[in-house]
């Protein structure tokens, strides 16, 4: 059972090629602040428009985001990371600590606190021993004894 294939069904291609589409040429828009003619031109003030003094075409507007004079933003408070924070407890420690107690000191101290998790100290100790197991000895981290941790520094 094979099929076979009629030559009425069978399609030719056409061999003509089709004509390139005319395209107006790229038309030179002016920066902002520029004539629109091109070259130097000196600016007038008539009224409440800017012309060019020499070929009286009206000056190109800047854009509302370059006009607007951006005032100094105060600096936002950057919150630490859990790891950030853990290692500055750490630090300051003299011993070394487990997950739950540098929880405990990371919120007693205001650098960081749970955003509502119910294991934060599984997560830390989880991030913690990540953090060994990919910088090695450039860790911020070490571990002392199970469950332990202290600074690396």
């Amino acid at each position: 059972m094979s099929k076979k294939t009629s030559s009425k069904t069978a399609t030719k291609k056409s061999t003509k090629k089709a004509a390139p589409k005319k395209t107006a040429p790229p038309v030179a828009t002016p920066k902002p602040g520029e004539c629109p003619k091109g070259g130097s031109h000196e600016w007038t003030e008539e009224g409440t428009e800017t012309y060019c003094s020499k070929c009286k075409e009206p000056k190109v507007a800047k854009s509302k985001r370059a006009a607007k004079e951006r005032s100094a933003k105060p600096a936002k408070k950057v919150k630490l990371s859990a790891l950030d924070a853990a290692a500055q407890v750490l630090e300051s420690s003299e011993q070394p600590m487990n997950a739950k107690a540098m929880i405990e000191a990371m919120t007693t101290k205001g650098l960081w606190s749970s955003p509502g998790g119910k294991t934060p100290h599984a997560t830390l100790y989880s991030a913690i021993i990540r953090e060994i197991s990919v910088k090695g000895k450039e860790s911020r981290f070490k571990k002392t004894d199970r469950g332990d941790f202290a600074f690396n520094g």
